[in-house]
Order: structure tokens, then sequence, then C-alpha cells
């Protein structure tokens, strides 16, 4: 039996509907039966996944658009107070209702697993959701991206867990009420919402006191910020905290991580016994994600060796080290990567991958403020690179900064030692990576903004 519909979104209107959280949010609830509507800045894919699905998506911003018997405003924190949509519904008197207010509602009455960190939030929640569903546990999720399977990032699943991403970003994810709590990494980001790491460790300290009694947080052994965050919260009562990782205390330890191409094989101990099982993606830190939903899963009670056999059908989620394909010897992959964190990870796994070859990196930095704070350090990892291409800000929501330019990232790329141009047209990109790769090489396009669209353009520019 599908759980209710909140009255407040029986006829939501979404505002920028096609957004990775909204929209998961959307079909969600067309899928048990509310009229959904929304508009968003473009068309697109998901806009059309969504009329699918029964939605009534409008293309750009009108206060005509709302309709008057909406019965909420559904926003994100990227939304404007001047944005006309929002205003007509403050003339009309329609409620709004946050995403994370929304999102929570879908939650009710399910067993919810919320995966929470700086980092690798997106490809944990994938590996769980993709999981569950081999093992016929029919999920719901809600997923920062699309799963390379179902071409999806959410859906209403029939079975009584419910697997969400949890966004620190603007604080969002303290409204969730989870049985289990995965905390990946505890780091500093989001610089226009945060101004140190106390304040980020109070918020997940809050995310973590709203786990509900006897329930479960399962959290990284080996990166410092987490440790910190364990250290924090092991005195709350009645919450039992699973560490995982490669330090030898941790519950869930990762013993071996080998490489095989573009996947990786992992061998863990839990509970005393070896469990091994293949991961469809490379590098140490998506073996970790993955051993992150193994623990999350058998805090559930699902048994560890069919969670790790159904863990070993997860085949990517679109931007997380996806690979576009191949031309003229050529692989060109695909990556989400914005933090030096991020950024150092999937270029250490790609460097592994690479061996004898040459890893070729087209890399669009994501945010004024992010550049503004860690740029030295995106830098320093664009220095795993044989050669990387950088190209201008992509502002998002931010307006520009001055003095705030790529500059900061190349030069201390430049610094460091690594080989890197700065490229300011976009539409250059796919010839000039044409023209330095050769057979053998793999390329990388990375960032959080449209430099994916590169991807195509790149194979397109080497098949000729």
């Amino acid at each position: 039996m599908a759980p209710g519909i909140p009255a407040a979104l029986e006829r939501p209107h979404f505002i920028g509907i096609g957004g990775a959280g909204m929209s998961g949010i959307a079909k969600i609830l067309a899928q048990r039966g509310a009229k959904v509507a929304g508009s968003d800045a473009k068309e697109s894919a998901t806009a059309d996944a969504l009329r699918g699905l029964g939605a009534t998506v409008h293309i750009g911003h009108t206060a005509g658009h709302l309709a008057d018997d909406a019965t909420s405003v559904v926003v994100s924190s990227a939304i404007r107070a001047d944005n006309p949509e929002l205003v007509r519904a403050a003339e009309l008197g329609i409620p709004v209702v946050h995403r994370s207010d929304a999102l929570a509602s879908l939650m009710e009455g399910l067993r919810a697993i919320a995966v929470a960190g700086t980092h690798g939030k997106t490809t944990t929640t994938s590996m769980l959701a993709v999981a569950l569903s081999e093992l016929a546990l029919d999920p719901s999720y809600a997923i920062g991206g699309d799963l390379e399977g179902p071409g999806t990032n959410a859906t209403h699943g029939g079975g009584d867990i419910f697997v969400a991403e949890a966004d620190e970003s603007d604080r969002s994810f303290q409204k969730y009420v989870p049985e289990v709590a995965i905390v990946l990494n505890v780091e500093l980001d989001h610089h226009a919402n945060y101004a140190s790491m106390d304040e980020i460790y109070e918020s997940f300290e809050t995310f973590v006191g709203k786990v509900v009694p006897g329930g479960t947080l399962v959290v990284a052994a080996d990166q410092p910020g987490a440790v910190e965050l364990t250290r924090r919260v092991r005195g709350l009562s009645s919450l039992k905290v699973v560490t995982y990782g490669e330090s030898e205390g941790a519950d869930v330890r990762v013993h071996k991580v080998t490489p095989r191409g573009l996947t990786s094989e992992v061998t863990v101990v839990l509970n005393g016994k070896y469990l091994t099982f293949t991961v469809s993606v490379p590098g140490r830190h998506y073996a970790h994600n993955a051993v992150a939903a193994l623990a999350a899963g058998v805090a559930l009670g699902i048994p560890a060796h069919n969670l790790a056999s159904a863990l070993g059908k997860y085949t990517g989620v679109k931007r997380r080290l996806q690979l576009k394909g191949e031309a003229a010897g050529v692989q060109v992959i695909d990556s989400y990567a914005h933090h030096p964190t991020e950024m150092t990870a999937d270029l250490e796994a790609m460097r592994g991958a690479a061996t004898g070859s040459r890893l070729l990196v087209v890399f669009q930095p994501h945010l004024f403020s992010r550049t503004q704070e860690l740029g030295t350090e995106m830098g320093q990892a664009l220095a795993l690179a044989d050669a990387s291409l950088v190209l201008d800000i992509y502002p998002a929501r931010e307006d520009p900064v001055p003095g705030v330019t790529s500059e900061l990232i190349i030069d201390a790329a430049k610094a460091a030692g690594a080989e890197v141009t700065a490229v300011h047209d976009k539409a250059a990109v796919p010839a000039a990576v044409a023209g330095m790769a050769k057979p053998g090489d793999l390329v990388l396009t990375m960032g959080a903004g449209d430099v994916t669209d590169l991807g195509p353009q790149i194979l397109d520019h080497l098949s000729s």
C-alpha cells in the first residue's frame, strides 16, 4: 500500500522542477498520485520524464505558470525571493514548502537511510538503491544523479525502505529522521552557508541527533572530520555507531582494494569473516562508498553476503567517472568532482587506470566562493594530470566576486608543476583536446557545471 500524500503536496508546484533534487521529489509524488506541476529554465530530458509521469512542466518562470488551486509551492535554497512564481504564491496565500521538508514528508512511515557527507553521497545512495532493488526489496529512493541502469534519480517503490541523499549544503538534511544515517566524510565546503568547521560539525551533529531511537550511524573510520564527529556523538543514548574503513579498529574493515581497469575488487572483514565483491568504478574512495552501503544495509538486517553480491550489480551513476565513449583509441570519462578532495580522489583513480598512457583533464571550476576559498588546492590537485585545460568559473547561483577567476587555480597548478592552459571559450575545447590526445590516452571532463556537455563533442572531434 502506497504511503499517503500530505495535504500540502496533493497539487504541488515546483519552481526549478528540473533540478536533481527537486525532480526526484516531483517524480515520487507523481507516482504516488499527486497532481504535480512546475517550471524550469529550459527544456531537458528530466522535464520530458516528468511529463511522462503526468506532471505539467512549464518552461521559463512567470507568475501565470502557478495555478490558483496549487496546494503548495516547493522551492530549493537556490530560488531567489524575487522569482515571479514565488511572488505570486505570496499574493495568493499559497504555502511555500522547502524541498527538504517535502522529502522528509515522503520518508514518513518508512525505514529511511539518509546518506550524508561532503563527498560521495550520490554514489553511495545509488549503490544502495541498486543493491536493494536487486534483492527485490523494491525501495523508494531520491538521488542527486541519474542511475545508469534505470536512468532515473528517483522512484516510488512498494517496499518499506526509503534511501535518500541528505544534503548538508544548506543544513536541510537536519529535517530527516532516518533509521540509519551514513556520514562518509566531514569537510569545510559551501562557504556561503558555513563560516567554520565548528559550524559544519554542529550541523552534522544535529543531523545525527535526528536518527530514530535505536537507530544506527554508519561513519567513516579513516577521514579526520568523520572521526571527530564520531567522538562528538558517541555519548548519544540509544544510537548504535558502526565505523567502516581501513583503520584496524573499524567495525567493518576494508582489508584490500584491488584495481581491475575501470573497476575494483574490494575485500572487507565483517564479524570476523572475509567478504569480497566487485565495484564497477575505479578508486579507493568508491570502494569505501560501497563498504558504507554494505554496512548500512546490514544495519537494517539484510544478510551481508546477499548485499555484497547485489552491490556488484551497480553499474554507475551519471557524471561519477562515467565512461562517455571511446574514439580514435581515446576514452572520454566524465566526473562531477568540484571540491579538491573529490578532484584528487578521481584523478588518483584515473591515474591508476591510465597505466602506460596519459591523463588529460578539462576542468571547470564551480562557484566563485568555492574557488576563492579552495582555488589553490584545486590547482594542486590538477598536478596529478599529465595536462589540463581550465575553463572559466561556472557561476551557478552566484554573482561574480571581484578578483576571483580561474587564474587562481591556474597559478596554483603551475606552482605545483602542472602543465595547464586557460581556455576562455568552451566551444574551443573539443578541437583542442582532439589535437592533444593520442591513442591510449584518457580524457577526463571534470566539474559540477556544464562541462559535462563537452564529452560527446570531444568524441565527435576525435572520430573525425
